[in-house]
C-alpha cells in the first residue's frame, strides 16, 4: 500500500493570530487591530493592481510634511488606512508619514489602547514604472491615562513596539508581521480573499555577499562609509576576502523583503547633500518597524553606531541613517563607523 501525502491545512492570518492569543502572546484588541490593518492593505493592493486602469498613477498635486510630491496612490492609501481604523475601537490615534501631526480617533467613535503609525505607500516614486511598493506599519501602546493623544505620546523607542509589519504589493501581495515572537509571512490568496501563512519564522542568514545602497550618493558619504564600501568593492583580493554583489530597488519594502528572504544588508547612510538632516529614512514609520522585523528574524539594525530600536525619538518625523540585515555584515559596517569615531577623525571624507 502506497501512502499518499496528506495536504497540510492552510493557516489564515486570523487563525494564526487566534493561536497567538491563546498562547498568551497577544491580546484580543491587538489581534483585531492587526486584522483591520490587513483588510486595509487588501484594499490598497486592489488599487495598486489596477494601475493605469484605475486612474491612480501620477502625482496628486500636493506635498507631504517632508516637502515631497505626493502620488495619487499615496493619498488613496493614507485615506484607506485612516478610514479603516477610525471606528474599530482598538486605536487611540494614528500617525502617518503623509500627515503633519497625529490624528486622534474622532470622539464619535470608541477609542482603544493602541497607537498606529504607518507609511501608507513606501516606494511610491516607483508606482508609475510598475515596481513593487508597500505599506509599513508600527503599533505602540497609548500611555495610561491619556485620553487625547498628541504627537509626544508617539515618541517611544522601537523596543516599545507591540507589533510591526509591512505589506508588499508585487507579483503576489504578502504581509510580513511580527508581534515580538518571530517574523512570519502571509500571502494573499485572492480567490479566498484572505492572507495565508506561507513562511513561519523567517530567518536572515548571518553572513552575506549582497549589499543594497544608492551608489549615486557615494561622493556625499562620511569617510567610514567610503572605506566600508571601498572594501566591499575590492572583492576577494581586498580586506574582506570575498566578492560582493550590489542590489538596489529604491523601494525599502522590496529591498528589505529580499533581505528577509535570502539575506543581505540594506544601507541608507547619512550624507552631506543636506547636512541639516540626520538621514533619509523616518525612524517612526520605516526604521523602527523594519528593525523589529529584522531582529525578530535573527538580523541586526543600527544607525551606523547605535542599535536603531534603542534610539530615543525626539519628533514624529525624525530621520535616521539605516543599516539593517544580516547580523555579521551589519556589525562589520557598524564597526567601521565606531572605529573611525574612536580615532577622532573628521566625519566627512
Amino acid at each position: 500500500m502506497v501512502d499518499t501525502p496528506r495536504s497540510v491545512p492552510s493557516i489564515s492570518l486570523t487563525r494564526h493570530l487566534i493561536e497567538e492569543e491563546r498562547a498568551g502572546h497577544i491580546q484580543a484588541d491587538l489581534r483585531l487591530l492587526i486584522e483591520v490593518v490587513a483588510r486595509a492593505c487588501k484594499s490598497i493592493s486592489v488599487s495598486v493592481a489596477k494601475g493605469a486602469l484605475g486612474g491612480v498613477l501620477g502625482e496628486a498635486g500636493s506635498g507631504n510634511i517632508q516637502g515631497e510630491a505626493q502620488k495619487k496612490l499615496d493619498v488613496i492609501a493614507n485615506d484607506v488606512l485612516l478610514e479603516a481604523n477610525a471606528w474599530g475601537g482598538h486605536l487611540a490615534a494614528c500617525a502617518s508619514e503623509e500627515m503633519d501631526h497625529c490624528q486622534p480617533i474622532p470622539d464619535v467613535y470608541p477609542r482603544g489602547a493602541y497607537l498606529l503609525l504607518f507609511d501608507p505607500l513606501d516606494g511610491s516614486s516607483n508606482i508609475d514604472v510598475n515596481v513593487s511598493v508597500g505599506t509599513i506599519f508600527s503599533v505602540l501602546r497609548c500611555p495610561d491615562g491619556v485620553t487625547q493623544p498628541e504627537d509626544v505620546h508617539f515618541l517611544q523607542p522601537g523596543t516599545a513596539q507591540v507589533a510591526a509589519g509591512y505589506c508588499i504589493y508585487g507579483p503576489s501581495t504578502m504581509l510580513v508581521l511580527t508581534i515580538g515572537h518571530g517574523t512570519h509571512a502571509f500571502t494573499l490568496d485572492r480567490e479566498q480573499g484572505s492572507f495565508v501563512l506561507t513562511t513561519r519564522d523567517m530567518r536572515v542568514p548571518a553572513a552575506t555577499k549582497e549589499f543594497a545602497i544608492n551608489m549615486s550618493n557615494q561622493r556625499h558619504w562620511e569617510a567610514p562609509m567610503q572605506d566600508y564600501v571601498r572594501d566591499l568593492l575590492a572583492g576577494e583580493t581586498g580586506p574582506r576576502g570575498k566578492n560582493f554583489n550590489m542590489r538596489w530597488i529604491a523601494s525599502m519594502v522590496a529591498d528589505v523583503h529580499r533581505i528577509l528572504t535570502r539575506g543581505g544588508i540594506f544601507i541608507y547612510p547619512w550624507d552631506r547633500k543636506d547636512p541639516s538632516k540626520a538621514g533619509k529614512l523616518r525612524l517612526m514609520y520605516e526604521a523602527n518597524p523594519m528593525s523589529l522585523l529584522i531582529e525578530q528574524a535573527g538580523g541586526a539594525a543600527t544607525d551606523g553606531r547605535t542599535r536603531l530600536l534603542d534610539v530615543a525619538p525626539t519628533h514624529l518625523h525624525q530621520r535616521v541613517p539605516v543599516f539593517l540585515g544580516s547580523r555579521e555584515e551589519v556589525e562589520a559596517a557598524t564597526q567601521y563607523h565606531r572605529a573611525h569615531d574612536a580615532k577622532g577623525a573628521p566625519a566627512v571624507a
